[in-house]
């Protein structure tokens, strides 16, 4: 019998589903509803990345992926692996720059921690040119 909250590789997959339809909206409903929440994108020149705290911030994080990579996709790899209020889910992420039209494909992850059945924190990473 599952738990109402219990993190499930579903609950993981229409999160991946949700990046690739620019759902805003469904990306924050996997999210905690409080200001504990954080995004560590995988891009940025501090330690963690882009840090993103709070949930309007991360709604600012998330977005500005699209804003940079219009055509963002992230493609599943492997199976997403769940262990108590941990998980990692690995992806190919492929995107055209806005900037310069640059096409990008990198292989990445990411780390998450979850509390009452939802992403708490998202810690992104992936492969970069130097």
């Amino acid at each position: 019998m599952s738990n109402e909250n219990e993190v499930t590789p579903e609950f993981l997959a229409r999160f991946t589903q949700a990046w690739n339809e620019q759902d805003i909206d469904g990306l924050m409903d996997h999210v905690v509803d409080d200001d504990e929440c954080t995004f560590m994108a995988s891009v940025g020149m501090e330690t963690e990345g882009s840090l993103w705290v709070g949930r309007e911030k991360v709604r600012e994080g998330f977005a500005s992926l699209w804003e940079g990579y219009p055509d963002a996709h992230f493609e599943a790899i492997g199976e997403d692996f769940i262990l108590g209020n941990r998980g990692c889910s690995e992806w190919i992420f492929t995107g055209t720059k806005k900037a310069d039209g640059t096409k990008v494909k990198a292989r990445g992850c990411d780390v998450y921690t979850f509390k009452n059945g939802k992403i708490l924190i998202k810690n992104s990473m992936r492969k970069q040119k130097p």
